[in-house]
């Protein structure tokens, strides 16, 4: 067993996932130009199904004003073209007010040509569906309780369906089953596209959250092995100051008026050469990043993960050992994955907020797999999340607060991606328990495909 010591400086500490600058929701959700074609295709629709209707078939259509109903939405998309010629983004309530004018204007439409009745009034269901795809469950709700009045109203109110005269009518109870099927088709479209889109979009900002916590951890690593070559490459100037200076300073008198600048001089040359060794330092312990091509022993790329995250008051024990049938002294060697580092580090950060007073790490291997196991003494995985865990925006924890419930589905999704599998699970006699594990050669072999 090894036990960490101080706790890493400032400088050197893992920045919280909390700090991390998550995906922000969109504000402008879609492009003008996306409406916009919509319209241009519902109007040219509309106006072939009218003349359609009125001079294929001979079915006495209102035609002056239902080509002013289609004149109107075709004017509106030109007005709107022409006041932005640029490529723009509406915002919510822009969009919503959009699509509202889309339903009204087909209602209108709807009820010129016999309401309920006409076969095309399905189509009242398709800017609800565009709703839920892009907007806010509230602007798809309004458009949901718009929908259903004007379906309402064409229930009830309504110029008679183009037909022959005397030779067709559509019983009641028939235009009350549209109206019901209607009904429950816009509130049905509305929640399942609203449920599915909203899935993805979580999906998609929590990826993007992955992402950016990846980046930073791989700016991290260049920025170790910037100070590193930069400790290695300044200190031979600094060693030939210290040299010409201190000789400077034996052929000076105290009495001289430029003694103590010399002397200032090789004490700060001094300072300076010691800062470059600690930076070196920390670069070979690992207490900061250095160069993700740098190869160590894999127990030390999990100390490295850990001793980020140490606490005063919880006690970090690492053990490694090798499997039964392995030799104890040929560990494993890879590369400093930044994949690895935040994964783990994510894991051991999520068991030290939750220990009472001890996380156990052990790191074991043997010619076929390397496992790191993470056990802290605290109250365990809640029991209804243990299935979900892994999932975005699903919190570890019972007593997690203010957190967004990303940083384990960030483990988990730079885990896989190192080759890693990943499972949780709560300790019989209390606490938490996390395994991962990946195939020896994959971690050994970076170019080796890795399985997610």
């Amino acid at each position: 067993m090894t036990s960490f010591g101080n706790a890493p400086s400032p400088e050197t500490a893992h920045v919280p996932l909390s700090d991390y600058a998550y995906a922000p929701a969109v504000n402008d959700p879609v492009r003008l130009r996306t409406l916009t074609l919509i319209r241009w295709v519902a109007i040219a629709g509309q106006a072939l199904a009218l003349l359609a209707v009125h001079y294929g078939f001979g079915f006495d259509v209102p035609l002056g004003p239902a080509f002013a109903v289609v004149a109107a939405s075709f004017l509106l998309n030109l007005i709107v073209l022409t006041g932005h010629p640029t490529p723009v983004r509406l915002g919510v309530r822009s969009a919503a007010a959009f699509l509202a004018f889309d339903i009204l204007q087909l209602a209108a439409l709807l009820y010129l040509t016999g309401g309920l009745e006409n076969p095309f009034s399905f189509l009242l269901l398709a800017p609800v569906a565009v709703s839920a795809t892009i907007l806010t469950i509230r602007s798809t709700i309004a458009l949901c309780v718009l929908s259903i009045a004007c379906i309402t109203i064409l229930a009830i109110w309504h110029f008679p369906l183009p037909w022959t005269a005397g030779g067709f009518s559509v019983p009641q109870v028939y235009v009350l089953g549209i109206w019901i099927a209607l009904a429950i088709g816009i509130l049905f479209f509305a929640i399942y596209t609203w449920r599915v889109a909203e899935e993805a979009r979580r999906m998609s900002s929590a990826l993007a959250a992955s992402q950016l916590a990846l980046a930073r951890e791989q700016q991290l690593a260049a920025l170790g092995g910037l100070a590193a070559a930069a400790a290695h490459e300044l200190g031979s100037p600094l060693g030939t100051i210290a040299v010409a200076s201190g000789e400077i300073a034996r052929e000076l008198s105290p009495d001289s008026p430029i003694y103590d600048d010399v002397q200032l001089l090789i004490s700060e040359t001094g300072r300076c050469r010691d800062i470059l060794a600690e930076l070196s330092d920390r670069s070979e312990d690992g207490d900061d990043a250095v160069s993700p091509f740098v190869l160590l022993p894999v127990h030390a790329l999990v100390q490295a993960a850990a001793v980020r995250h140490e606490a005063e008051n919880v006690a970090f024990d690492l053990s490694a050992v090798a499997g039964p049938s392995e030799d104890p002294a040929a560990e494993p060697v890879v590369a400093r994955s930044p994949e690895i580092i935040h994964g783990l580090g994510t894991i051991i950060q999520n068991a030290a907020q939750f220990a009472r007073d001890r996380v156990e790490i052990n790191t074991q291997w043997d010619r076929e797999f390397i496992r790191v196991h993470i056990r802290d003494d605290g109250p365990g995985f809640a029991a209804g999340l243990l299935e979900r865990l892994g999932e975005p925006y699903i919190s570890s924890r019972k007593r997690s607060t203010g957190h967004m419930g990303l940083g384990i589905f960030i483990a988990r999704t730079l885990l896989q991606r190192s080759g890693g599998a990943i499972a949780f699970r709560n300790d019989p006699e209390g606490g938490a328990e996390v395994d991962i594990v990946w195939r020896r050669d994959t971690l050994e072999n970076p170019d080796v495909e890795s399985g997610g």
